[in-house]
């Protein structure tokens, strides 16, 4: 028999399962199996790897919840391939005024205190690993400009055919014959003559 669990206003919630293999021959059955026993009125069943952000099931979970549902799932691993992907998703289930819980990972639950707050300290930290790779990458590429390492896409001329492309604008070569003879793009060209006026 279904159940059904009476959220903290006395009204009656529904819990949502969501399962999730990554390849075709893989089996949900455990899965159903699991969420079943925990409760779960409905499942929404998915055959795809987690690396893809358009999980077309997962999607129309979330959009089933109402105020006080719970979306369940048996592993967080079954719902996120990351911890942003996962957070991610708790925020858009908290928008709709649901909650989430993991069976196999019971700290993941936003129907208690310590689960929320357990994913708030988590969304802190990711958001601050965030930080430190931004500032990382940052102080990195300082480094690196320093060193006289350019960034972007690389020069179509290095700087000897810089120079003889030069001297040919200068004996009156025109810019589409000079970018010709380096088989370059005229921009190229144009932008070098830009550069040296």
């Amino acid at each position: 028999m279904q159940k059904l669990l009476a959220n903290r206003h006395g009204d009656f919630m529904t819990t949502i399962g969501y399962a999730r293999v990554s390849t075709r021959d893989q089996s949900l059955s455990a899965q159903l199996a699991e969420l079943q026993a925990a409760g779960a009125q409905r499942v929404f069943k998915e055959k795809q790897s987690g690396a893809k952000g358009d999980r077309a099931e997962l999607a129309k979970a979330i959009r089933a919840l109402g105020a006080g549902d719970v979306l369940v799932v048996t592993r967080l691993d079954r719902l996120a391939r990351s911890t942003r992907d996962l957070l991610n998703i708790v925020d858009a289930i908290a928008k709709r005024g649901a909650g989430f819980k993991a069976l196999k990972d019971t700290w993941a639950d936003t129907t208690t205190s310590h689960g929320r707050l357990m994913l708030t300290v988590l969304g802190g930290l990711a958001e601050f690993e965030r930080t430190l790779i931004v500032e990382r990458t940052g102080e990195g590429r300082k480094r690196a400009q320093a060193r006289g390492v350019r960034f972007g896409r690389p020069r179509a001329l290095d700087e000897h055919q810089r120079r003889e492309a030069a001297k040919r604008l200068q004996a009156g070569d025109s810019q589409a014959d000079v970018a010709r003879m380096f088989a370059v793009n005229p921009a190229t060209i144009s932008r070098l003559a830009a550069s040296r006026v």
